[in-house]
């Protein structure tokens, strides 16, 4: 997928920032050339702005991807994910661990998963940064009680993981 996207955009660094971006917040391209949060319109200003690019990039960005009939499909059936819990997990008494991991980082989300059932504790989301679109991707997980730092050590032993911090 990136590799597609990188090269169709590759002339063209304000248009990548859109389709970054647009998958970033999960932002898909309707049929009517419209750019849609599930069914909330978003404005071209309000893209520019997020992407940090002018008007003209986000109706360029359209148009080549509605011209690409391999990209319109993959940009006309994104969802946004919903609502991440991080912001707002200590706020109502929720576990948070942030797990940087490397660039090797396969098996780390079974390792953390299965190091937290074996300490009893739920999880209620988890949410892994692409490893293509992030240098340091994050695997953030939401428990239903706060994670005693005790734990910091057992993750830090899981092959890929970078860092470890737990709130």
């Amino acid at each position: 997928m990136w590799e597609k996207i990188e090269q169709k955009f590759k002339k063209y660094p304000a248009r990548t920032r859109v389709a970054e971006k647009m998958i970033e917040l999960g932002l898909s391209l309707n049929d009517d050339g419209k750019i849609y949060c599930g069914n909330l319109k978003i404005s071209d200003k309000a893209l520019a702005t997020a992407a940090d690019v002018d008007r003209r990039a986000i109706k360029s960005t359209i148009e080549i991807i509605k011209n690409d009939p391999e990209l319109f499909e993959l940009f006309n059936n994104i969802i946004p994910a919903g609502t991440l819990l991080k912001n707002i997990a200590k706020i109502v008494n929720l576990g948070i661990i942030e797990i940087e991991v490397g660039t090797s980082n396969e098996g780390v989300l079974a390792a953390a998963t299965d190091l937290i059932s074996k300490n009893q504790l739920n999880i209620r989301q988890a949410y892994a940064e692409d490893n293509e679109m992030q240098d340091n991707p994050t695997l953030t997980i939401i428990t239903e009680e706060p994670i005693s730092g005790e734990l910091i050590n057992e993750f830090i032993k899981i092959k890929g993981v970078n860092r470890v911090s737990i709130y």
